[in-house]
């Protein structure tokens, strides 16, 4: 196992960046990075953005030095490398699509929500995040799709992202009640929509709600990913959250974790607990055991 670390070629912000890899997991690069002092919210899925101010030091850390080409192919050998759909900018046209099959003629409205979920600020909470939700839900309701009013809610249960659990959701449902008021759709649907986005606050469906519970499982699948993509996911999630110090982004963090594991049933279909109720488990508690909660 090594890390890698590319020339700073890469302008931003005035300066220029080197990358960060792992050639073998993810949990070695975030050690590594810690131990730098680099910060959380500096890591992208699979690499760390690094100035070039601290170049030198991170080579006198161990951080072997390549050529970008060659880090690139250390990084798909590795596995660890994000293909290109599960990176925001290249979403626009698979987004669309399934954005046609439930409101078709609505560009403008598509447009609107395609930049909410593609603001600057979002790691987790963003395109990446509603597709995976959106194929989530196909998954669990094959081969007879979900109904429209659900797909609409998972397009908009986090259109509005700052951060604040409970008014995020709140504004989101309120969002989607004036948009699709205004696009025409039936009240009684908007008003569904609506009922279901407020859902994801605390995925807590009453009992008998089939189309809350479906929404509910599909936002928390990612929960139930392989040890590698739950990393991405927590690392992500904290940079959500870059807005929040350190200590009390771990134990919010943690009650939210504490808080999933309580969940009874965390999910409710029969197809969702067979697809991802036991990895979900052990993830969230191997995520709480090495945070020392």
């Amino acid at each position: 196992m090594a890390v890698y670390l590319d020339p700073p070629l890469w302008p931003a912000h005035g300066t220029h960046f080197s990358h960060l890899i792992s050639d073998a997991s993810l949990a070695e690069l975030h050690a590594f990075a810690a131990a730098a002092e680099i910060p959380e919210r500096a890591f992208d899925g699979d690499h760390y953005d690094v100035p070039e101010r601290r170049y030198d030091s991170l080579v006198a850390a161990g951080a072997i030095p390549v050529e970008g080409r060659v880090l690139v192919r250390k990084l798909i050998a590795s596995g660890l490398r994000i293909p290109a759909r599960a990176r925001n900018k290249s979403l626009k046209t698979p987004l669309l699509n399934r954005w046609n099959t439930v409101m078709p003629g609505h560009d403008a409205l598509f447009l609107d929500l395609l930049d909410r979920w593609s603001e600057a600020h979002r790691r987790y909470h963003g395109c990446t995040h509603l597709l995976a939700v959106l194929e989530a839900l196909d998954l669990l309701t094959e081969p007879a799709g979900p109904r429209r009013t659900v797909v609409l809610a998972a397009w908009f249960h986090d259109a509005v992202y700052r951060g604040a659990a409970g008014l995020d959701e709140e504004e989101s449902a309120r969002l989607a009640e004036f948009r699709l008021t205004d696009a025409g759709l039936p009240a009684g649907d908007v008003a569904e929509v609506a009922r279901l986005v407020r859902l994801t606050s605390d995925h807590r469906p009453p009992a008998g709600d089939d189309d809350g519970a479906l929404l509910c499982d599909a936002d928390l699948s990612v929960l139930g990913g392989e040890p590698e993509h739950y990393a991405r996911y927590v690392a992500a999630v904290r940079e959500d959250y870059a807005h929040i110090g350190d200590a009390d982004f771990a134990a919010g963090r943690a009650a939210v974790v504490r808080g999933l594991l309580e969940l009874d049933p965390l999910f409710h279909s029969r197809r969702a607990r067979e697809l991802w109720l036991d990895a979900a488990r052990r993830n969230l508690r191997g995520e709480l055991e090495s945070a020392g909660r």
